[in-house]
């Protein structure tokens, strides 16, 4: 009698067929594919045991400056927990290590900012703390360090418990009794990474699957969660719930078969790891039959520890129409790859945003007059670009509206208000010679991630110290962080599309809050054509777009009582042929449909689509 198959999931599996040999050397390519491409180097446990130490001496600290007797400082404990990619397995290089400190009830977040910094510096060896920020005051309280050239952020919370263990299994529900929002959420990162890596078949295929899935999703620019797409967590789940289905596969046919189920799953159907939980303490969980704003997700992925929760709740129908039609794209890569056409390193090419997709953008450009000021506030800007991009999704006249997920950090040199004005309005001329153009995610600020991650309600920040650069003599730095959004204007939209209502709008909401300061903080939205686009957006090897030429026609001279034919007119075969970056004689562009459509003419692209023409106003 046959044992019965474990069920992984909500559902049966698909399949538990052995892998092939052709499968298992497909594997090997895909693992070699990610060490070429760095996602193999990970740091070692050193930092991470020093920091359980430190954590250890810390709490031992605080219990003795509360004169607290010498058996409950001896039993206290502490703990540390990693989450995110790094405790999946995942992590790559740049990337940073989430980190959190578990604490008894009697030690505080007020003295975890107040004497964990000069614990690490003692306790670490000299030299190893390369930088070290506090961020007290941010929705997600942290304290920044890179150890050896490894970047860590430390997180911390607390439990209703007279000591922690070394050996405290944070799956426990038990341990979410008298904890505050601020708290649970902060307990919920390594829980869930523990659960989800316990709802896995095998950890090392899900680990080489998610490797590649999360640098695919990278170079595609559809990763991160503030800007509307799934984060790395996010991406680890949709990953899980396809091992869940393949339990015997390995980690190359696991992609493969991703980027088809992902791709055509029947959202808003959540992507659930395990049935739902409850639980006495009766903790807000992810439910649209109790929770109309829960109704809204678009494509909700569910994470599997309680109590549950959407971790794709920002995304909206622009990223959610562009993640789909990328989960197409690499499903006919990979399976060009199975049948040994493509390779791949072909699923990993770079993203065309720039260079191809859109003729328009809108750039949401933030300025302040010191570093630390736009620190917080290109944070704050970043946290509600998404908003803008909503409000411009119910414009009729607009098909698309993709933010890109990174924002461009440039300094400039401006000597007074206009030439400010001009950087605001996206004159480059101003711009420092000998500063690089950063994107926000290698500058890796503290206070910008931590501001960025925030929501609406979140405390504002202290926007740092300086004066206006404006003295009308020398040049002083001023500091911009600039967002783009693609846009692709309806078929049947306006020569004149005006978006100057919904630009105003959101600008002065944000000028509103408490986190603007008035000459200190300045922003502004621009509409900019591709051929327009700074220089430093592109990559090496990239070109940016040239304006379109007209062409002129040379009319012929008509004979006397001769009507003029509709060539002779302009409309040439190749013009009604000629789209821009499909340029190409058409009886070649017709033979290449044939062979695409089973031999028969594809009537769809014989003509190309109409390109709409217009001016952008914001």
């Amino acid at each position: 009698m046959a044992v019965p198959q474990r069920q992984w999931g909500t559902t049966p599996s698909i399949s538990w067929t052995l892998p092939t040999e052709k499968e298992i050397l497909q594997n090997e390519e895909l693992t070699d594919e990610l060490k070429r491409q760095g996602q193999y180097e990970a740091p070692g446990e050193t930092e991470k045991k020093r920091l359980q130490k430190s954590a250890v001496e810390f709490v031992k600290h605080v219990c003795r400056k509360n004169n607290l007797p010498q058996s409950i400082i001896d039993s206290a404990g502490g703990k540390i927990f990693t989450y995110g990619s790094y405790r999946l397995g995942a992590y790559a290089p740049g990337s940073d290590i989430d980190t959190l400190v578990v604490a008894p009830r009697h030690v505080t977040r007020e003295d975890f900012f107040e004497h964990m910094p000069s614990i690490l510096e003692r306790m670490l060896p000299a030299g190893a703390i390369e930088e070290m920020k506090p961020v007290p005051e941010a929705y997600v309280p942290i304290i920044k360090l890179m150890i050896n050239g490894t970047d860590i952020d430390l997180n911390f919370t607390r439990l209703a418990v007279s000591s922690v263990p070394w050996d405290l299994d944070v799956k426990d529900t038990n341990l979410l009794r008298g904890l505050d929002d601020r708290e649970l959420r902060a307990l919920n990162g390594p829980r869930v990474a523990d659960e989800l890596l316990q709802l896995v078949p095998q950890k090392k295929t899900f680990r080489t699957a998610l490797r590649a899935i999360k640098l695919w999703a990278q170079r595609r620019a559809v990763y991160g969660n503030i800007v509307g797409f799934p984060g790395g967590v996010a991406w680890g789940m949709l990953v899980a719930r396809v091992c869940q289905l393949y339990p015997q596969a390995t980690g190359s046919v696991i992609v493969m078969k991703f980027f088809r189920i992902i791709g055509r799953w029947n959202w808003p159907q959540p992507i659930l790891l395990k049935e739902s939980e409850d639980h006495p303490i009766q903790a807000r969980v992810w439910n649209p039959r109790l929770y109309p704003t829960d109704k809204y997700h678009l494509m909700p992925i569910i994470t599997p520890a309680y109590p549950a929760m959407c971790a794709t709740h920002n995304i909206g129908p622009t990223t959610k129409n562009v993640i789909i039609q990328e989960l197409e794209r690499g499903g006919d890569i990979t399976d060009k790859i199975s049948f040994g056409k493509l390779q791949w390193r072909d699923l990993f090419t770079k993203h065309t945003y720039f260079t191809q997709d859109y003729r328009y953008y809108l750039s949401i450009i933030s300025g302040s007059t010191t570093k630390e000021a736009q620190a917080s506030w290109s944070g704050f800007v970043e946290s509600r670009v998404r908003l803008l991009v909503q409000s411009l999704e119910s414009q009729g006249s607009i098909a698309v509206a993709r933010l890109f997920n990174k924002g461009f950090a440039r300094e400039h040199r401006c000597k007074d208000e206009d030439e400010i004005a001009a950087v605001l309005h996206g004159d480059m001329q101003y711009q420092a010679t000998n500063v690089k153009t950063e994107t926000t995610d290698n500058i890796r600020d503290p206070l910008h991630n931590a501001v960025a991650q925030g929501n609406a309600d979140a405390a504002p920040v202290a926007n740092g110290n300086g004066e206006p650069t404006t003295n009308g003599h020398e040049p002083h730095p001023f500091y911009t962080t600039t967002y783009y959004v693609g846009i692709e204007l309806a078929q049947d939209s306006t020569k004149k599309l005006d978006v100057s209502e919904q630009s105003r709008d959101w600008k002065e909401n944000q000028c509103r809050t408490t986190n603007f300061e008035e000459g200190r903080n300045h922003l502004n939205i621009t509409a900019t054509r591709s051929y327009d686009l700074p220089l430093d957006v592109f990559g090496p090897g990239e070109e940016r777009p040239t304006k379109a030429k007209k062409k002129s026609v040379t009319k012929k001279p008509l004979i006397p009582g001769q009507k003029r034919s509709r060539d002779a007119s302009g409309m040439e075969q190749q013009q009604k042929f000629d789209q821009g970056p499909f340029d190409g004689p058409p009886e070649e562009r017709l033979q290449q449909d044939e062979r695409s459509n089973n031999g028969l003419p594809n009537l769809a692209t014989m003509l190309p689509p109409k390109r709409v023409r217009a001016e952008l106003v914001v």
